[in-house]
């Protein structure tokens, strides 16, 4: 247990470092990125594009071996659906980073700098997670009935 909470601090660690080296903790930047119609700056697709190109070489390689090193089997979801679920989320988390110029991720990272606009988004996000634990218990126990 101690060795997968040491694995996930530095994971965590590099992440954020990654994050804030790359511009993505910026909102003004991120902003600037989703901004198609204005002042547009494509620095972040680079990121991007480097981001899945370590992914596309290293999820093949990884899957390689018969277990993850901290764990007895792989997690990959099997899911395809696209559903009611998978469609609002994914526009609220939209709406929000491009209202924001966070998400999740580089949200948290942002809060060390102790700025307004990180702490509110961060408090906003939390204030989003507790609504929807309440409204998936709320349809759970109404499906149970």
């Amino acid at each position: 247990m101690m060795k997968k909470n040491i694995a996930s601090l530095i994971a965590g660690f590099i992440f954020a470092l990654g994050l804030g080296l790359s511009g993505m903790t910026n909102a003004d930047k991120v902003i600037g990125f989703l901004n198609l119609a204005g002042d547009w700056d494509p620095s972040l697709a680079f990121v991007m594009i480097g981001a899945i190109g370590v992914h596309v070489v290293l999820y093949r390689f990884i899957l390689r071996r018969p277990s993850p090193l901290f764990h007895d089997t792989f997690h990959i979801p099997t899911s395809k659906d696209i559903d009611r679920d998978l469609v609002v989320g994914a526009s609220l988390f939209g709406i929000g980073w491009g209202l924001g110029g966070y998400c999740p991720g580089p949200g948290l990272v942002s809060l060390s700098s102790g700025g307004v606009a990180a702490v509110t988004f961060v408090a906003f996000m939390l204030f989003g997670m507790f609504l929807h634990k309440l409204f998936i218990k709320r349809r759970t126990d109404a499906e149970v009935i």
